[in-house]
């Protein structure tokens, strides 16, 4: 697939990228080695001072970085503007915390003068997904450049233009050459850089296959991996829960981002005293978005990032509902030019429905009317995700007790699952393993090396 700038609101090809030639990843690799030789020794003061210039860039030329984000994948002006702010505040946050994150840890032991430091590994490589073009820059790359690793990134095909911004935010803000590196890559070249020696660890956020085929090479590699994968997340809603507050919360955590997110709403699970009042409230809801264009912020319904990703979805609907599930269409028609699809509600989905154990990624949700609590959380584990989830319930003490019995990775309480740079980030089982963000994202990939300083004299 050819790096490829195309509105999805237009259909119109804005710009097209060739992909590097085999002599050229040899050279970025070069450069990148040499660079992290020189970035390892820089102090975190100075590795701060780079990684806030470029918070206060993202911040300055927000509009200018957030029009790109739209025009390529179709991003709502305002919530491309709130992604660009998001990730400068991530920025911040490592420049302000990565040292204290960092700092050596006394050990208190009979063996010596013990104190576990950490030290950058090297040459990391990401691999990233279009959804958010900045925002899943921002939480791979910053954390591992504060610590003293550089990074090397190939950027979803269908977002160049954002991952070349990304690259020259790094260099306007004052990175050396090869600090950061965006790579147009193939997808055999992207196997020589997780094979190559210099690269010492492999991120991808993504769909479980490019998980599976990554990891998989990076095992044979014997280098460390961290996955996001794909997410089915439940929202369970009690019968004592706000209904107003809850069914605003549904539908801004199925539809933010057009529900290409993945760790949107995907499932509903209403308890049976309050699931026709939800569902009549939630179609009202879904009923008075405005589809058009993601320029105008009249608009809010905008188009899917790509036209396959539209047909992925349609399709997924269509299955559904040859194996019995009922699709209903909520809204007026969306335009017929774009990459748009009608918001759907899925309802009547059985377990042997393929649909089921799917990932909805755009603007359709799964309803279930539920007896009590014990099948809410019978249903929210049965899947073989588990990114995030939510719970609604005006008894929040109970609600933690709901939390606990989910198997995921991430519950709130009141509230869709959603980001923040302190928040650890990341799921289990098929949604993958290890976590970005935080205090835990900057732990990654440092090596936890034990230093220990014994007398001489010391017994045997």
């Amino acid at each position: 697939m050819p790096y490829q700038s195309i509105n999805p609101y237009s259909g119109a090809v804005v710009a097209t990228f060739a992909e590097i030639t085999d002599a050229e990843l040899e050279d970025a690799l070069s450069r990148a080695r040499s660079a992290y030789e020189e970035w390892r020794r820089r102090s975190f003061d100075e590795r701060a001072a780079v990684t806030r210039r470029a918070a206060r860039i993202l911040r300055e030329r927000r509009e200018e970085f957030a029009r790109l984000m739209t025009l390529e994948m179709g991003k709502l002006i305002g919530e491309s503007v709130e992604e660009a702010l998001l990730s400068a505040d991530i920025f911040d946050y490592y420049a302000d915390n990565a040292e204290d994150f960092l700092k050596p840890i006394p050990i208190d032991t009979r063996e010596g003068d013990a104190v576990v430091v950490s030290s950058p590994l090297g040459v990391l490589f990401g691999v990233q997904p279009w959804n958010f073009p900045y925002y899943q820059l921002a939480r791979f790359a910053v954390p591992n450049v504060m610590a003293g690793n550089v990074v090397m990134v190939k950027h979803a095909s269908s977002v160049p233009r954002c991952a070349l911004a990304f690259e020259d935010l790094y260099r306007e803000a004052g990175a050396p050459d090869g600090v950061y590196t965006n790579l147009f890559v193939t997808k055999e070249q992207v196997g020589k850089v997780i094979d190559d020696p210099r690269v010492m660890g492999v991120a991808l956020t993504g769909s479980e296959q490019a998980g599976s085929v990554v990891a998989t090479r990076a095992g044979k590699a014997i280098k460390k991996t961290t996955l996001e994968l794909g997410g089915s997340d439940p929202l369970i809603a009690l019968p004592d829960a706000d209904l107003g507050p809850t069914v605003h919360w549904a539908v801004w955590g199925r539809l933010n981002n057009c529900g290409q997110c993945c760790v949107a709403t995907k499932r509903l699970l209403i308890h049976e005293q309050i699931a026709d009042k939800f569902l009549e409230e939630f179609t009202a809801a879904l009923s008075g978005l405005v589809a058009g264009d993601p320029m105008d912020e009249r608009t809010t319904l905008p188009p899917m990032s790509s036209q396959s990703a539209a047909d992925k979805l349609k399709a997924q609907v269509t299955e559904a509902v040859e194996h019995g599930a009922r699709a209903t269409e909520v809204g007026p028609p969306v335009p017929e030019t774009g990459a748009f699809v009608q918001p759907t509600i899925l309802t009547d989905v059985s377990r042997d429905n393929p649909v089921y154990g799917q990932e909805l990624f755009g603007p359709v949700a799964m309803f279930f009317s539920v007896r009590d609590e014990d099948e809410a959380i019978a249903i929210a584990n049965d899947t073989g995700f588990g990114l995030g989830g939510a719970v609604f319930t005006s008894d929040i003490e109970h609600g933690k007790e709901i939390a606990h019995r989910i198997e995921s990775g991430m519950i709130f309480i009141n509230h869709p699952t959603w980001t923040a740079p302190e928040l650890p980030f990341g799921g289990i089982k098929r949604s993958g393993y290890g976590r970005e963000l935080s205090w835990l994202g900057i732990q990654e990939f440092v090596n936890k090396k034990l230093i220990d300083v014994v007398p001489l004299d010391a017994a045997p």
